[in-house]
């Protein structure tokens, strides 16, 4: 929902507030009582004049997400809550982020930090159409967006692939993680990128249900692939996706050596074919655990990243742990 233009009151030299949206929260009762008594958050991405905004709607505790940190500068003194996402969402331009990647961004860090309770409504104020003026609200049911996994930890692996890809196949995983298929948990394994040296270190098991299909119909971005990888999923192998997306080959038998791999009490043959497979190729390997759902993302020969998939509300990402050598690996979870 979106209020007036642009024109009139000037909030300070670099950031105003539009017109139609100042004057709907200083004059109208509903809005006003409803900032009131609903968890609000700002998205400042310019510096702000704490004292107007405070005597707009003295009794609204806003909370104020900045995403550089000298716009914080007021803002605790004013008596809100404040932090910043800059080091978070890596803030510019050049990286392609959209307002809605930033969005979901401090979202996701309030949901985290706890500053706002599981399961509330969530008035949003912010910039939509021009930087410099704060012009658009929205409403934002917590629960519906604390599943949503933290891209930006994936923007830190240092790769050449594709990010669409990497997002595609992980939301896959995690897909798989969480629902299984028909009932039962299901355990495989993606390794994206460096194709040829990638095949060359493994073997088809058996029959392959990808080949022979067009590169079109082999596209991880279409739906229908999307559905008949979780049907596949249930076979024995590993998949391998090329860094733009593609389906090169599915149900193959990683034959890469572990000697050199060291990975934690309790992962199996999957986890070390994934580890073991990043380690001798650039690619990344992206495995769903049998036992519990949870994804794991290797990265030269290490676990880098971590997906709880049954987290009750929130899909926690972490940075794993260091590895405690552990060389049996009977299990196949």
């Amino acid at each position: 929902m979106i209020f007036g233009g642009a024109k009139g009151a000037v909030f300070v030299e670099n950031l105003k507030f539009s017109e139609g949206l100042l004057k709907s929260i200083e004059t109208s009762p509903h809005l006003k009582g409803y900032l009131t008594a609903s968890q609000v958050m700002i998205l400042v991405e310019a510096p702000l004049d704490w004292g107007r905004l405070k005597k707009a709607a003295p009794d609204a505790k806003f909370i104020i997400a900045v995403t550089k940190q000298e716009f914080l500068m007021g803002a605790e003194t004013a008596g809100y809550k404040a932090f910043s996402v800059q080091d978070k969402i890596a803030y510019s331009e050049e990286e392609g982020l959209s307002k809605k990647d930033i969005l979901q961004r401090a979202v996701h860090e309030l949901a985290v930090k706890r500053i706002v309770p599981s399961g509330a409504n969530l008035v949003i104020l912010y910039s939509c159409f021009d930087p410099t003026v704060i012009d658009s609200i929205s409403l934002v049911k917590l629960d519906e967006h604390q599943d949503r996994l933290d891209w930006q930890k994936l923007r830190k692996l240092d790769t050449t692939i594709s990010p669409k890809t990497i997002r595609l196949v992980v939301e896959l995983a995690v897909s798989i993680g969480r629902e299984g298929r028909e009932g039962k948990k299901v355990g495989t394994m993606f390794v994206i990128g460096d194709t040829k040296k990638v095949l060359a270190n493994s073997r088809p098991i058996g029959f392959d249900p990808v080949r022979g299909y067009t590169c079109k119909e082999r596209d991880l971005s279409d739906a229908r692939v999307q559905e008949g990888i979780k049907e596949v999923a249930q076979l024995d192998g590993a998949f391998v996706i090329s860094r733009d997306g593609i389906v090169r080959a599915a149900c193959r038998l990683v034959n890469a050596p572990t000697a050199t791999v060291s990975l934690s009490k309790g992962l199996g043959t999957r986890h070390w074919a994934g580890a073991a497979i990043s380690k001798v190729t650039d690619a990344l390997a992206v495995v769903v655990s049998q036992t519990n759902g949870s994804v794991r993302i290797f990265q030269k020969g290490v676990s880098v990243l971590l997906i709880e998939t049954q987290a009750r509300h929130l899909t926690i990402w972490r940075e794993h742990e260091k590895e405690e050598p552990m060389f049996d690996y009977s299990s196949n979870n």
